[in-house]
């Protein structure tokens, strides 16, 4: 069973309430899937309209990427 634990919340740029919500999931495929980290984008601040998981191998290269986007 997945477990999500909430790491921060970003006010979303250019919206009234929208929020990036950065979280941690602990096997969320089921028994014996790697723990992932869930970003979530809301355009009103609740639940997020969109969700991506990224597998924590990937981490250090999609920062380096994002820092590239700049």
């Amino acid at each position: 069973m997945s477990n999500i634990t909430e790491i921060e919340t970003i006010p979303l740029a250019n919206t009234k309430n929208g929020i990036i919500s950065i979280s941690n999931v602990t096997q969320p495929y089921g028994v014996g899937s790697k723990d992932v980290t869930s970003i979530g984008i809301s355009l009103t601040g609740e639940e997020p309209e969109w969700k991506v998981h990224i597998p924590k191998e990937n981490i250090d290269a999609l920062i380096a990427a994002l820092e590239k986007s700049k």
